[in-house]
């Protein structure tokens, strides 16, 4: 098998590699809809919505007297009061302090952990301890796509308004002593599972995991405790919106393909896997891949802890009072995006690209130019649709001291040169968008309660 530096050789060097490949989204393998996607959205904001997160993300488990240690030495974050029952975000750079990746990072004991999320952080972990120096043992469970033996466990997501009383219901009592983004335990159909306290539209809710073969038992006691409460399922079409509805960048671009210091890890990469097959697509055309790089601060990871040594922290130090992008949400206009529908009965190629709903991003990494006044000001990705604002809306990184909440920039829709030589692309002409700045996430009550994960150091 080839690695990923075969697979960037042979196309031609990463940027071709990245916009060549044949994958679009970033796969949920759920239900697509439960009922329909519009209700599922709006569940999270109005009622509350059961996800199913058991399959799309990667768990690794790392156990050992250095599992702080090995964490700590390659991550920005602070492991002073680490241990059993607390969270955290984890974020993870190269030597430039550029972000290979972030995911949660639950405490499952104090030397025992589970890393949940895409690919990048796990791979770059793993790695690490393959190179020897770390008394730790690693447990892989993949994402289902590409699992053999099948998940170890089911994940659960319950939010929304209602989601504290629906799982107080189901716990049989008040669910007291969890802090916020800490872990517990609860009671659900006579079995004991362990969760995760975090919130949607300013309310708390639980992430709650147990044995895969229980899965089955404990969604239905929610769903049957969620009854009176409107609780409802939602499906991989409406979860594949809720990060930018809720202003979590949900994927950074890894910055491994260029470092020169990386290249041993790119060789051990595999050529099939996530860095290897994921696409970049969109209008935000460069010759450098660095430039589609970002730096923690630029996701609203503020919580860099210098006091101890990591991979990163000199390049970070030497950056952290340099002017740094800013992660807003832009609400598009709505006679733009009429236009953009209206043009699909267009004869030929002159229509512009079209937007799938609710989620119209089309590759695993999408980067549309945003402009001022005719000047590059930042970047937007993962445009979707809110029924709960009933308006397109995208996250957007920009310059910070260029834009202001209210200000009007415009959106580049489309790609060049008629589209990519992708047949997920189809011809068309691009199209700019009139959008306006505002904070990440918009919905006022959803920006004053939701607490992300970006706080948790």
């Amino acid at each position: 098998m080839g690695s990923l530096q075969d697979r960037i050789d042979q196309a031609g060097g990463p940027l071709a590699m990245l916009r060549s490949s044949q994958i679009g989204q970033y796969v949920f393998p759920v239900a697509a809809e439960w009922s329909n996607w519009r209700d599922e959205q709006e569940a999270w904001n109005n009622s509350a919505v059961l996800l199913d997160q058991s399959h799309h993300m990667t768990d690794l488990y790392i156990e050992g007297p250095d599992t702080v240690r090995l964490l700590s030495d390659f991550s920005i974050n602070n492991y002073r009061n680490f241990g059993r029952d607390r969270a955290k975000q984890i974020v993870c750079c190269n030597e430039q302090g550029q972000v290979i990746g972030d995911a949660v990072l639950f405490g499952l004991d104090d030397c025992r952990v589970n890393v949940v999320g895409r690919p990048h952080v796990p791979n770059w972990l793993e790695y690490q301890v393959s190179r020897g120096g770390y008394d730790v043992v690693l447990d892989r469970d993949e994402r289902t796509v590409g699992n053999l033996r099948g998940r170890r466990t089911y994940r659960f997501e319950v939010q929304g308004p209602n989601a504290w009383a629906v799982l107080e219901k189901v716990n049989g009592g008040p669910i007291e002593g969890i802090k916020f983004f800490g872990m517990g335990q609860i009671t659900i159909a006579g079995r004991r599972v362990r969760v995760l306290k975090h919130g949607m539209a300013a309310a708390p809710g639980l992430e709650i995991w147990g044995p895969a073969h229980e899965g089955e038992l404990v969604r239905n006691a929610i769903l049957e405790a969620g009854r009176e409460f409107g609780l409802i399922q939602g499906g991989g079409r409406a979860y594949s919106t809720a990060s930018t509805e809720s202003g979590w960048y949900a994927s950074v671009l890894p910055a491994v393909y260029s470092d020169p210091t990386m290249a041993d890890y790119r060789k051990w990469l595999p050529d099939n896997g996530f860095e290897a097959m994921a696409s970049l697509g969109g209008s935000m055309i460069s010759d450098r891949i660095e430039d589609y790089y970002i730096l923690p601060w630029d996701a609203g990871y503020k919580f860099a802890d210098f006091n101890h040594d990591f991979v990163g922290r000199d390049a970070l130090l030497a950056l952290k009072d340099e002017p740094h992008l800013k992660k807003v949400s832009l609400v598009w206009d709505n006679d733009d995006v009429v236009d953009i529908f209206r043009s699909q009965f267009n004869d030929g190629d002159q229509r512009y690209k079209f937007m799938e709903a609710p989620a119209a991003y089309y590759a695993t990494f999408p980067f549309d130019q945003v402009t001022k006044d005719g000047r590059s000001v930042g970047f937007s990705t993962y445009v979707v649709y809110s029924s709960n604002l009933r308006r397109w809306v995208s996250l957007a990184l920009v310059n910070e001291n260029d834009l202001t909440d209210g200000d009007q920039v415009e959106v580049l829709w489309g790609e060049p040169n008629g589209g990519s030589n992708r047949p997920l692309v189809e011809r068309h002409r691009q199209k700019l968008v009139k959008a306006t700045v505002m904070p990440s996430p918009v919905p006022s009550r959803v920006r004053e309660g939701y607490r992300p994960y970006l706080e948790m150091a």
